[in-house]
């Protein structure tokens, strides 16, 4: 099958999350929500831990830790739970920027069928967007600026930190989609300043299927979200169904393995960047990055090799490197990069750019040996 260099889209699981799951599975498996006998109290206790072990992670009170089935579900509570505050105030206008991911725009754009107000934030080819462009469309009526940490398709950091800091000030809701970030940017998201912000476990070693989103308290408040599903008070009534109690154990632990590794980590991906970045320079192929690098994370590189289509490219080194072109969430439909598009990226280039993504298990080894094949391979498609 080759080298798994696509983990913006799903990192491998860590055995020591899988054996929590399964002791979960097997010793766990009463209803968190019931209290009338010891089995509901131990699945309750189980995922309390958990909880805990997400706000240590992130440098938070557990309390403000709401989980939910992934950063898209999360992205949704933190948008659409807004609706009912946005008309008791009168605030109907969200900023937010045109690469987020899918779960970000497609829910703004549903809210402005209901009558918001959004406008969008493009990036320059650098890949960040600028951060005096939102706060100069920050408006009287502005409920929201959701913009996340790090660009799932480039792996460029936005300035969300100066952001959070000025939106503070200006006292308006800001949300940060750290899908990317969470277990890596730690010392950063620990000085965040935000109301709302979500992760999923699956991207940081942890289950697909269980994620978080964080309600920061001010003066001992909540954010003003509601829930927008109906069924239960199941996390305080903000996300109600039946907590997977297994799945939030494998979610807390990814969280205290990476707290615990973050360190470690950082320096065993920055040195397989460095990796890349020697066989790219060796490799005599016209290619560069999409985005700059000196804003972008050691685990990510956006690459186009000019003159090769990257279809071509993924589908002869498939059995070398499992590599993407762009969201996983997008990648059906074979279209252009909307995150390129609107970095303004010419057509061509995107057609011909790959997205690489590796975590610390990856081997540096087989890395650079499949690389290399993947490299050797672009050079013969060159047109």
């Amino acid at each position: 099958m080759g080298i798994y260099l696509d983990s913006n889209a799903s990192s491998p699981i860590d055995e020591r999350v899988l054996a929590v799951m399964v002791d979960t599975y097997l010793n766990s498996y009463g209803n968190a929500d019931s209290r009338t006998h010891n089995h509901g109290e131990q699945a309750r206790i189980t995922v309390e831990y958990a909880r805990k072990q997400v706000a240590s992670l992130l440098g938070i009170n557990s309390s403000e830790v709401f989980f939910t089935s992934g950063s898209t579900e999360s992205n949704n509570i933190a948008i659409q739970g807004l609706e009912e505050y946005a008309l008791e105030t009168n605030k109907k206008h969200i900023i937010t920027s045109a690469v987020e991911h899918k779960s970000v725009l497609e829910t703004v754009k549903m809210m402005k069928k209901k009558g918001f107000e959004i406008e969008l934030v493009k990036p320059d080819l650098s890949g960040q967007v600028n951060m005096q462009e939102i706060l100069d469309k920050v408006r009287d009526d502005t409920l929201l600026v959701s913009i996340m940490h790090v660009n799932n398709e480039t792996g460029i950091i936005q300035p969300v930190a100066e952001l959070g800091s000025e939106l503070e000030k200006r006292n308006v809701l800001f949300h940060v989609d750290a899908t990317q970030s969470c277990g890596k940017l730690v010392d950063e998201i620990r000085n965040l300043k935000y109301n709302m912000l979500s992760f999923s476990a699956h991207k940081l070693k942890g289950p697909k299927g269980v994620g978080v989103l964080v309600l920061k308290k001010k003066r001992y408040k909540l954010p003003p979200v509601k829930n927008i599903m109906y069924g239960g008070q199941q996390e305080h009534g903000i996300r109600p169904g039946t907590i997977p109690v297994a799945l939030v154990a494998g979610c807390g632990k990814a969280c205290e393995i990476a707290e615990i590794e973050y360190k470690e980590n950082s320096h065993k991906l920055r040195k397989l960047k460095s990796t890349l970045e020697e066989l790219l320079n060796d490799s005599g192929l016209d290619y560069h990055y999409n985005g700059d690098q000196n804003y972008c994370v050691d685990s990510s590189a956006n690459i186009c090799f000019k003159g090769v289509m990257s279809e071509a490219l993924m589908l002869s080194c498939k059995q070398y490197c499992s590599v993407s072109n762009g969201s996983a969430c997008t990648s059906k439909s074979y279209s252009p990069s909307y995150v390129l598009e609107a970095m303004g990226i010419p057509i061509e280039d995107i057609e011909s750019s790959v997205r690489i993504s590796w975590g610390p298990e990856t081997d540096e080894i087989e890395f650079r040996e499949n690389l290399g094949k993947m490299i050797a391979i672009a050079k013969s498609l060159a047109v």
